[in-house]
C-alpha cells in the first residue's frame, strides 16, 4: 500500500458531507490515478460511515483499476482507495450479494453516473447493471437519469445507453438498470447562453396502478403545459415493479442547456397533485434562465472537469452539494473552477483546463 503522506487527504464532513463528496473523491482518484484517503466519511448526515452505495462503486473500481483498499466495510467512519494501474472496461453486474442491504438498497443511477466517467475514459466498451431503487423520492429517478443526465453527458461527448429491466420504487430496490458506454473524448460545453426552447416532454411511469390514474395525469400534465406555453409531449410507461409505484418527469431541452424535474407518487396523494409538483420544478428551472438545474450541475460537474479548454455553463441554484463538489475536484486537481453566485441563488460556473 502507498505511504500515508503520499494520499489525497479528504475530510468527509467538509461542506454538506454526504455520499455526492464520497463517490466525487472516488471516482477523481481512479481518474487521476492518485490515492485518496477520506476521513470522517458521511459526517455530514443522519447515517454516518459507507452505506451500499459507496461500498458498490469501491468494489466496482477495485476491479476497474486493481485498486488497493482499507476500511471498505460497511459503517467505516475512514476508508483509503489507492488504485494500482490505468481504469479497464467492465462488462459485468456491480450488483454485490455478499453485502447486507437491510432494508436500503442502492439507487442504481447514483451508482451509475458516478462510473461512467471512469468507464467512459476507459479505450474500451463497458456494460454494466445493477440492482436497487431506481425511482425513489428526492433522489435520481430513472427517466430522469435517462433523459436529462445523459442527454446531457452525450453533448460533453460521454456516450452512454440506459435500459430500464424492473423498476424498484423506493429504498426497497427490486429494479435494475443496464447501462451501455462507449469508450468517449470528453469535449468541453459553451452553455452560457441557453438560446431557444426546443421541445419539453414528460413521462409518467407506473406499475400496478389503473391506466386511468396515468391517463388523468397525463390530461392535467398536457393543459400545464399550454397554460405556460412551453407544450409537453407526454408518455406513459408501465414497468415492471414488484410494487405499486409511479413517479413523473419532465424536462425541456433549449439550444444549449437541458433540465427538469421529477415527482413521486404516495398512497392519498391524487396523480394530478403529482403531475404538478414536477412540472412546477421545471417550469421553475425554465424561468430562472439557467442553462442546467440545480441537481444536473452536480451530475456533470465530474464529467466537464475533464475536457479540454473552456466549459461554460449557467445554474438555476448553486447547492452546498455542487460546491462540495468543487472542493473535492480541486483536492486532486490543479484546474480553475470559477463559480459566480452565492449558495441558494443563482450561479455562472467556468471551467478552465
Amino acid at each position: 500500500m502507498a505511504a500515508t503522506s503520499s494520499l489525497v487527504l479528504i475530510d468527509g464532513s467538509h461542506g454538506e458531507g454526504g455520499g455526492a463528496l464520497v463517490r466525487t473523491a472516488l471516482t477523481l482518484a481512479a481518474i487521476t490515478q492518485q490515492g485518496v484517503r477520506i476521513d470522517h466519511v458521511r459526517a455530514g448526515t443522519n447515517y454516518p460511515g459507507l452505506d451500499i452505495e459507496d461500498l458498490i462503486l469501491i468494489r466496482a473500481l477495485v476491479k476497474s483499476c486493481a485498486a488497493e483498499t482499507v476500511g471498505a466495510e460497511s459503517g467505516s467512519s475512514t476508508v483509503s482507495f489507492i488504485p494500482t494501474r490505468r481504469c479497464a472496461a467492465l462488462k459485468e453486474s456491480l450488483g454485490v450479494p455478499d453485502l447486507d442491504l437491510g432494508l436500503r438498497a442502492p439507487n442504481a443511477n447514483v451508482v451509475l453516473n458516478a462510473i461512467l466517467p471512469v468507464l467512459g475514459r476507459s479505450g474500451a466498451y463497458s456494460q454494466v447493471s445493477l440492482g436497487g431503487e431506481t425511482y425513489g423520492a428526492n433522489s435520481l429517478c430513472f427517466d430522469y437519469f435517462s433523459n436529462v443526465t445523459l442527454a446531457a453527458q452525450r453533448k460533453l461527448g460521454l456516450y452512454s445507453f440506459p435500459e430500464l429491466i424492473s423498476a424498484g420504487f423506493g429504498r426497497e430496490g427490486g429494479g435494475e438498470v443496464v447501462l451501455d458506454i462507449e469508450p468517449s473524448s470528453i469535449s468541453p460545453i459553451d452553455w452560457h447562453d441557453r438560446g431557444g426552447l426546443i421541445s419539453t416532454h414528460g413521462v409518467i411511469a407506473l406499475s400496478e396502478l389503473p391506466t386511468t390514474v396515468a391517463h388523468r395525469g397525463l390530461a392535467h400534465l398536457v393543459n400545464l403545459g399550454i397554460s405556460a406555453k412551453m407544450p409537453v409531449e407526454a408518455d406513459i410507461v408501465g414497468v415492471d415493479s414488484h410494487k405499486p409505484g409511479i413517479c413523473v418527469t419532465v424536462w425541456a431541452e433549449f439550444e444549449r442547456g437541458i433540465g427538469g424535474a421529477t415527482a413521486m407518487g404516495a398512497k392519498g396523494i391524487r396523480v394530478e397533485a403529482v403531475v404538478q409538483a414536477a412540472f412546477e420544478g421545471m417550469f421553475g428551472w425554465a424561468k430562472s434562465g439557467a442553462s442546467v438545474d440545480a441537481y444536473l450541475a452536480d451530475q456533470i460537474l465530474p464529467t466537464a472537469i475533464l475536457a479540454e479548454g473552456e466549459t461554460r455553463f449557467t445554474v438555476e441554484r448553486l447547492t452546498k452539494r455542487f460546491l462540495t463538489i468543487v472542493w473535492v475536484i480541486k483536492q486532486f486537481l490543479p484546474i480553475r473552477i470559477t463559480v459566480k453566485g452565492k449558495e441558494g441563488e443563482p450561479g455562472e460556473v467556468v471551467i478552465r483546463r
